[in-house]
């Protein structure tokens, strides 16, 4: 059977091209009579309209684009998931772009979802996460952002106004800090992150600021930068372990890197939390998989994901919203952060 048109349509049932469309898209009052003449034809054909030419109609594909740096991290796949449940409510279908963190991949991405024509476009992690951006990074997602509906997750581009939808993180770092403080931890490390990245900076200030709070020492040389893996968390802890003086409690920069130093401590001969008490940061689901179960920071990262699309679709059909919607994270308390004891 050859392909079926509109055309072909509207030519069997004797009206124009305009009426088949108002049927096929629901946009406007057609005779009951003819609708159902309509409905037979393209019953009968079994047709299915094309999504590009629907799209060349109604100047809209249905598609939203979603950059993010890893897929395999669980706190980015938590947010995707949110996105999904809310967008398939609303009707669109994602372009999922995995960046692994380079910035001509997204470069690239930006490009093609340009090219699709996406109806908007969610943006997580990489260039919108750098403490210092390059002008040409972030001249290239604001010149898309006219034309095109841009959110942006945990992030931020200089001297654009683009919408954002983020977690106080900060605020979830000071949360975590004051926990182990009350529980009689004086002697605490930060272990993870990058210098150049805005997140690991947001955690690392608010840690100072509440032991500074608490006339608690920050000591240099337990701030360990690293990446943000299970094997560099493991890594890292290994260094403070064979420092001369260690700290009863950690802090890490996400649940990847908590899983790492609590594998480095366990296979060192520490138990946890009777020698150190060890949290993470972002409540994936591997925070309860590990033995003990992670003490840590639930950034919301569903509700993030379904933020992100609802703002969108806001923008989309050319609704007004503020620029910035704000997420309280929330402390989530486990078997891996205990009392302080001399036992070290």
């Amino acid at each position: 059977m050859r392909n079926i048109t509109v055309y072909d349509i509207a030519k069997e049932a004797n009206v124009s091209v305009a009426t088949v469309s108002r049927v096929l898209n629901d946009t406007a009052p057609v005779k009951i009579s003819t609708r159902e003449k309509i409905m037979s034809i393209i019953n009968k054909y079994q047709f299915q309209p094309n999504a590009l030419a629907r799209s060349l109609i109604s100047k809209s594909t249905g598609m939203i684009g979603v950059i993010l740096p890893d897929i395999t991290n669980p706190f980015f796949t938590e947010v995707f998931l949110g996105a999904e449940h809310e967008a398939r409510d609303k009707g669109y279908t994602f372009f999922l772009c995995n960046s692994g963190g380079e910035y001509y991949r997204e470069s690239e991405y930006l490009s093609v979802l340009n090219e699709k024509r996406v109806d908007g476009i969610i943006f997580l992690g990489g260039r919108v996460n750098l403490v210092r951006n390059k002008p040409e990074l972030v001249k290239e997602v604001a010149e898309l952002a006219e034309r095109t509906p841009v959110v942006l997750i945990n992030g931020n581009l200089p001297k654009c106004n683009i919408h954002r939808v983020v977690t106080d993180e900060a605020f979830g770092a000071e949360l975590l800090t004051q926990h182990l403080i009350d529980l009689g931890h004086r002697e605490i490390a930060f272990l993870g992150g990058m210098e150049h990245i805005a997140p690991t900076v947001q955690k690392l200030k608010a840690f100072r600021r509440k032991m500074e709070e608490n006339n608690l020492r920050v000591r240099k040389e337990w701030i360990v930068y690293g990446e943000y893996s299970v094997k560099s968390g493991k890594q890292l802890m290994n260094r403070l372990i064979d420092m001369a003086h260690r700290p009863s409690a950690v802090i890490c920069v996400n649940d990847f890197t908590a899983v790492g130093a609590i594998k480095a401590a366990v296979e060192r001969g520490m138990r946890i939390p009777e020698h150190i008490s060890i949290a993470g940061y972002d409540d994936t689901p591997l925070s309860t998989t590990v033995i003990p179960e992670l003490t840590t920071v639930s950034q919301q990262s569903h509700e993030l994901g379904r933020q992100a699309v609802q703002i969108l679709h806001q923008l989309i059909n050319r609704e007004k919203i503020r620029k910035l919607t704000l997420l309280q994270p929330s402390l989530v308390v486990r078997q891996s952060t205990g009392l302080y004891t001399e036992q070290r």
